[in-house]
């Protein structure tokens, strides 16, 4: 995962845009330390690699780090670094919240990664472009580290065509006349239509798109869509969005389908990081 310099420069400018006054006031900047941080659950990790360009930034010395995607206990310590009082009081809430927030997302990945893997390790659990503003790169960071996958990192990217979309077309008979001649200019991309009834998704597939993302049904319903659709066109990717999270994701595991399209990972429970800073 590629994040720029001026990122990091921006983490560290968000909470100290000038000085880290308490630590001026109380003249301890100069004296060496340490800092620690151990998580206090069983969790994913994630963010550390950030974590340690943060610590370059700032003259600590990283004397031990566990890569991103590992898997933690309770108290284990798995970042550790040596330099200035100032610095490291500078990095501690910062790297912290960094920690935090990525490694809840990439544990609540996994936990619906591994529901499904115990069903149909064929279905991928992949996610929306609709994260929190600002958050986007630790957060794909952070699902690839659980095991999921980005649906859609941008528009640029992929075909994916909403009722918006239809509006503009005469809905999907105007696709439908269309839909070769989109499919000639991009070749080497899946043309995918999001649908909410079984009545469109029929006639696409008969039509040719290349998969369909159903948004909104129930798994129960769905499940009889996917059967009917798979007699049609056996090669069509089928994908489930929409109200898809922990509590409900082995059952539309259990529907057919290929992927399940969720956002609810993106609003995961930070997990409790702690930390220790102490001279040495």
């Amino acid at each position: 995962m590629y994040i720029s310099n001026e990122t990091i420069d921006r983490f560290i400018k968000e909470d100290v845009p000038y000085i880290d006054l308490t630590t001026l006031v109380l003249e301890i900047g100069g004296q060496k330390g340490k800092i620690q941080f151990f998580s206090r659950e069983n969790a994913v990790l994630c963010g550390t690699e950030e974590v340690a360009r943060i610590f370059n930034k700032l003259n600590i010395n990283v004397t031990k780090s566990c890569a991103s995607g590992s898997l933690i206990k309770k108290n284990e310590i798995f970042l550790e670094g040596e330099g200035s009082a100032e610095s490291l009081h500078i990095a501690w809430k910062t790297c912290q919240n960094i920690l935090d927030y990525s490694s809840g997302i990439a544990t609540k990945t996994k936990n619906l990664v591994d529901k499904i893997a115990a069903i149909n390790p064929n279905i991928s659990v992949i996610t929306t472009r609709k994260n929190i503003p600002g958050t986007k790169e630790l957060a794909i960071k952070a699902v690839i580290a659980g095991g999921g996958f980005p649906h859609r990192l941008g528009l640029s990217e992929t075909i994916l065509i909403f009722k918006q979309h239809l509006n503009f077309l005469g809905g999907i008979d105007g696709l439908t006349e269309i839909l070769n001649k989109v499919k000639s200019k991009t070749c080497e991309k899946k043309v995918i239509v999001e649908v909410e009834d079984l009545e469109t998704a029929i006639d696409l597939s008969k039509k040719g798109v290349d998969g369909l993302q159903f948004d909104k049904i129930p798994f129960n319903t769905l499940k009889r869509n996917v059967d009917i659709i798979r007699d049609i066109n056996p090669s069509i990717a089928i994908l489930a969005a929409g109200g898809i999270n922990e509590n409900n994701i082995e059952d539309y595991a259990k529907t057919g389908i290929d992927a399940i399209v969720t956002t609810s990972v993106y609003y995961a429970k930070p997990i409790d990081v702690g930390c220790k800073i102490e001279p040495f």
